[in-house]
């Protein structure tokens, strides 16, 4: 869907009003400061939607410099070090907090309050429930206990240091509210048009409540069994994702993001904002994919001669490289520098058939161009996802939700190497001058890897990992419930700081100076230690 002008102006100015609201408090504290900006709750909306995916200096810290190597999925730039060698840079795990309680969060919470005693706002309501759930669901994931209850209060009740709630309340109150939003959405009702998902489309916005839902319940399966059993039951009977098209995603406009415009893809424009795109994909994900025989890969990996500040005009040298050398990245943990590669010569007919030379750097596998484009869509829940997870649960169980977990799985597979065409320029999509990966394809891909006995679990989140891709946060926690794949740490002699992969992200220094008392408490329950190797609560050893 493309972004509306209105939309387009709310990126701009919304955050210039949420300022001025927020400095109201101090200007005039005799003016109620829910209605010193009189803001439309569903402008609102809509700005956390495109901020969630546009915020450029977010995604580029935490997927592209934290999460995306740390679960090995690119690595090799010096920058990688960060996620993918542990070296600990505490601004850049504090820059998702620091974004989102004074921003996403402060306008959801704000957004729900006005819209709860409105009868004409009632979609429009449970919608930002589920979209309120979906935020603080990626903080939770990341930190573990958090404000929440009291969080985004500080102008409406006067809360200034919110208390921090245990995860456990947390995931309680999460599948509350997406079980009573999901009964609330009524297509018969007001139908929000500034939303950045479904257009407001009261239906899809049910099973995407449904899907979230089940995510979650899945969280749970090594903490509380029982009770991820029974949420991820009654999220499939209230109506998950059936199809391709049910997915929740958002489709950015072709431009370059920068600080302040987030109208393109800010994971895109974070990997491509260089002189030349430095990035190059982990050797643990290339291999994974050589070893099943995955037909992505040929459309994922791709070998390209850099055209400095140009990155999607850059000469695709895939197939020259690949009869020469094949397909390979960087090592988990190594610097592009690393495994030195001897140089070739080939002959390039972009360039008049003269001979390049091939060097080290350049014959590592970039993310393909159709990946990484400006207006490449966000997905933020798959129908793939979601039959790996019921595949998962099945299996885990022995239940059958709406097919036994061997076809879950299949489906499954078949959604992730169509999920592709959803990519401008990828293999059939309608702009792209590529082909489909074809049925034939596909069935081949399932044939070729069997649900094997004793491995069932690693090899369905193992592809769930690689469906993943583009969304280093979610792989990131899908790996630390599951336990799959099976990582083996990045360690690096003289960078990394610890040899083990980390399980969640550290608190703010920001938070230890201005609500100390409550950041305390939640740190005395992980041991009395704020440390990056500590676990969440669902994430028991």
């Amino acid at each position: 869907m493309q972004l509306t002008k209105h939309t387009i102006l709310l990126a701009f100015l919304l955050p210039a009003i949420m300022l001025l609201f927020s400095c109201n408090k101090f200007k005039d504290m005799n003016i109620d400061p829910t209605r010193s900006a009189n803001l439309n709750p569903a402008l609102q909306l809509a700005q956390t939607q495109l901020q969630f995916s546009g915020d450029l200096e977010q995604n580029e810290r935490l997927g592209v410099l934290e999460t995306m190597p740390m679960i090995q999925h690119i690595a090799g730039a010096w920058a990688n070090q960060w996620g993918g060698m542990y070296v600990k840079q505490e601004q850049y795990l504090s820059l998702i907090w620091e974004r989102d309680y004074p921003g996403k969060i402060l306008n959801i919470v704000d957004a729900v309050n006005r819209t709860k005693d409105n009868p004409a706002q009632t979609n429009l309501h449970a919608i930002c429930r589920i979209m309120k759930v979906y935020l603080f669901s990626r903080l939770t994931d990341l930190y573990g206990d958090i404000p929440y209850s009291e969080a985004g209060k500080a102008y409406i009740e006067g809360i200034s240091k919110p208390k921090y709630d245990s995860q456990k309340d947390i995931y309680t109150d999460f599948f509350k509210e997406l079980t009573e939003a999901a009964a609330q959405l009524d297509p018969s009702k007001d139908k929000n048009t500034e939303d950045l998902f479904y257009k407001g489309d009261a239906i899809k916005w049910k099973k995407f409540a449904n899907s979230l839902h089940l995510r979650l319940a899945m969280r749970l399966v090594k903490i509380d069994p029982a009770l991820a059993q029974k949420e991820a039951t009654a999220a499939f009977n209230g109506g998950l994702f059936t199809s391709y098209s049910d997915i929740c995603k958002l489709d950015h406009e072709n431009v370059q993001n920068d600080y302040v415009d987030i109208r393109g893809n800010g994971l895109s424009g974070a990997i491509t904002q260089g002189d030349i795109i430095a990035y190059r994909l982990c050797n643990t994900l290339i291999n994974t994919m050589k070893a099943t025989n995955d037909p992505r890969l040929d459309y994922i990996a791709r070998v390209y001669i850099d055209n400095p500040y140009k990155p999607f005009e850059r000469i695709d040298i895939t197939a020259q490289v690949k009869a020469q050398v094949g397909i390979f990245g960087v090592n988990s943990g190594n610097f592009i520098w690393d495994d030195y590669k001897n140089s070739f010569q080939i002959s390039v007919p972009e360039m008049g058939g003269a001979s390049f030379t091939v060097d080290n750097n350049t014959q590592k596998a970039q993310l393909a161009n159709f990946l990484v484009v400006n207006n490449a869509p966000f997905i933020h829940l798959s129908y793939a996802e979601v039959q790996f997870l019921l595949a998962d649960a099945c299996f885990r169980w022995g239940i059958t939700l709406g097919g036994t977990y061997t076809e879950h799985y299949n489906k499954g597979l078949e959604a992730a190497c169509n999920q592709l065409a959803l990519f401008p320029g990828g293999p059939g999509s309608s702009t792209g001058s590529t082909p489909a990966i074809s049925s034939a394809k596909i069935t081949q891909f399932q044939n070729d890897n069997p649900l094997l006995s004793g491995k069932e679990l690693n090899i369905i989140n193992t592809q769930l990992w690689v469906a993943l891709l583009m969304n280093g946060p979610e792989a990131y926690a899908n790996w630390r419930r599951s336990g799959y794949p099976l990582l083996v740490p990045g360690f690096y002699l003289g960078y990394s700081t610890i040899n083990t992969i980390p399980r969640r992200f550290e608190y703010p220094l920001s938070e230890k100076v201005q609500n100390a008392d409550n950041v305390n408490a939640a740190i005395q329950k992980l041991g009395g230690v704020d440390d990056w190797t500590k676990r969440v609560w669902w994430d028991k050893e």
